[in-house]
């Protein structure tokens, strides 16, 4: 049977499981940041250390493809909304990990010394190679979010993408003043995006799930109200803390 038959025979509650899961999984949200830098951090000590078990163990942990994939989502569901909060997720989450990196950099510069270790010079010098692999992650990754059955397979493509090693990579070079290694990486991990929306894109097309943009708007609505919620009771806690410490 042939791909597009596979889609096309994709069940509508799988459709509508996907959809929910993606947007669940790219709110930005404290666990989604946190678990950003933390993947970040560890990407940083690898290539620092030259390292490429513990830079494999960083992409494992890394929640960014998620918001990535939404990106695409939004465009092939005309949602307006969905595209902005994806776009906002990604870009944060971008900020934040480079941050993270730069400073992590620093702090250990002592202990690592100057040098480029050759896991981080490989990610200076992207190649046409490096876009193409993102457009394959891309279309195995969206076909997989369909197919609950295959969910195994997604931390290998997590891991063959390699989102989070060039964005850390921007950090170090940014925290060594070195222009090279900040161009090259930047131009790397703009490339896995670009290819990954680009692939994503085209499978959501064809999976015709622009149909479930009810779902999507009220999956949407139902994390903003979680939000909310959460932020209500962090406050409460901290006004909580604050009058107990004035009446010690």
């Amino acid at each position: 049977m042939s791909l597009l038959a596979q889609i096309d025979n994709l069940s509508e509650s799988d459709k509508s499981r996907a959809v929910r899961q993606l947007i669940t999984e790219s709110t930005p949200d404290f666990d989604f940041f946190l678990l950003v830098v933390l993947s970040v951090l560890m990407a940083t000590f690898g290539l620092l250390v030259d390292s490429p078990s513990i830079v494999i163990g960083s992409m494992l942990i890394a929640p960014i493809l998620s918001p990535i994939l939404s990106i695409s989502l939004g465009l092939v569901m005309s949602d307006g909304k969905l595209l902005r909060r994806s776009v906002y997720t990604v870009t944060k989450a971008s900020l934040i990990g480079i941050a993270s990196a730069v400073l992590a950099t620093l702090v250990f510069k002592s202990v690592v010394g100057d040098g480029l270790t050759s896991e981080i010079i490989s990610r200076t010098d992207p190649s046409l190679i490096y876009f193409f692999v993102a457009v394959v992650a891309g279309f195995a990754v969206s076909y997989t979010l369909a197919k609950p059955d295959l969910s195994e397979t997604l931390p290998g493509i997590a891991v063959a993408v390699a989102l989070i090693p060039p964005l850390s990579v921007i950090g170090i070079g940014i925290a060594k003043l070195d222009g090279d290694v900040i161009s090259g990486s930047l131009i790397l991990y703009l490339m896995n995006i670009i290819g990954i929306v680009f692939a994503s894109l085209v499978s959501f097309a064809l999976m015709n799930l622009y149909g479930k943009r009810r779902i999507a708007d009220a999956t949407i609505k139902k994390e903003e109200q979680r939000l909310k919620q959460e932020e209500k009771l962090a406050e409460a806690f901290k006004e909580k803390t604050q009058e107990t410490n004035n009446k010690q």
